[in-house]
């Protein structure tokens, strides 16, 4: 039966650009082996993160590649792989080459709008077309449908290998309700970094963070305080990002991530349309935290 590997500090990797709007695989090595060095205890590519509808199919093959070739199995790889034509994800899954990947990262259907049972039957299908484990990632905010606490929960009664839910919906009381009603052997991880720190209080087991692309060594530390019992310190850790956190996301995701480690000299400050850079106003007010904070 397949189980949760995903715990911990996961990464949702940026997919680096040089000024031209190639990628940058050279910048994209470095920030890797800069997540293996300092904490990420697996990384999760070609989501929404890494710009994927923007990238092409040979970049994402070269992509996904390099990453695995870097980790050399040293933490797992959560690979996106989910749309609103669920034919067509089974496709991917049928037909792609999965070697070295594992496990799936499945996004709810966007600008469809399907009901409840419409989402069920979805991934329901897609955890049929695979043996690796899927992790469901509800986020309403970008896809226009929140997957509701009773249908995950049904998804992990009734699919051995749905393991667990990144969940973005930014609802502690939803969370909470998974927690309270899932299976012993599934999992919740957030997909809020701002909310990371309550929602594993409630019982769930890390993160797919985007801050961690830029700090993972500290929002690591958080986390394992956290594990431990150790609150105090580990809100210690999570008060000191909070401006940080809000200031990520104003200017939508990746921009601010990508602005914070292009200030850290890590890669360009460079997005592929339709999303552009975060405003100067928006990097002035974070380079000013970072200075204050050390980084």
């Amino acid at each position: 039966m397949a189980h949760n590997i995903f715990k911990g500090l996961g990464i949702a990797l940026v997919t680096p650009f040089k000024s031209d709007g190639s990628v940058d695989y050279e910048s994209l090595t470095r920030l890797v082996e800069y997540q293996l060095d300092n904490g990420a205890d697996f990384l999760c590519i070609l989501a929404t993160t890494g710009e994927t509808p923007c990238l092409t199919a040979d970049e994402k093959k070269k992509i996904k590649e390099l990453v695995i070739s870097l980790a050399k199995g040293r933490v797992p790889i959560l690979m996106g792989c989910g749309g609103n034509n669920t034919a067509a994800v089974i496709e991917e899954l049928k037909t792609s080459d999965w070697h070295g990947i594992d496990g799936v990262l499945s996004v709810c259907p966007y600008y469809n709008k399907p009901s409840q049972e419409g989402l069920y039957q979805h991934f329901k299908s897609i955890a049929a077309a695979t043996k690796l484990p899927v992790v469901l990632y509800n986020v309403p905010g970008r896809t226009g449908v929140n997957l509701q606490a009773s249908t995950t929960v049904r998804l992990a009664k009734d699919c051995p290998n749905i393991v667990a839910i990144k969940e973005a919906s930014g609802n502690l009381e939803q969370v909470d309700e998974i927690i309270k009603n899932k299976p012993d052997d599934f999992d919740v991880i957030s997909g809020d970094d701002s909310l990371t720190f309550p929602m594993i209080s409630c019982g769930a087991v890390g993160v797919i963070s985007v801050i961690g692309n830029a700090l993972p060594k500290e929002f690591s530390k958080m986390i394992r305080l956290e594990f431990r019992g150790e609150y105090e310190g580990a809100r210690k850790i999570h008060h000191k990002f909070t401006d940080l956190f809000s200031l990520l996301f104003v200017d939508g995701n990746p921009a601010g991530v990508k602005a914070m480690l292009h200030e850290m000299g890590m890669i360009e400050n460079v997005l592929r349309l339709p999303l552009v850079p975060t405003r100067i106003s928006t990097l002035q007010k974070m380079s000013e935290i970072m200075k204050e904070l050390k980084i």
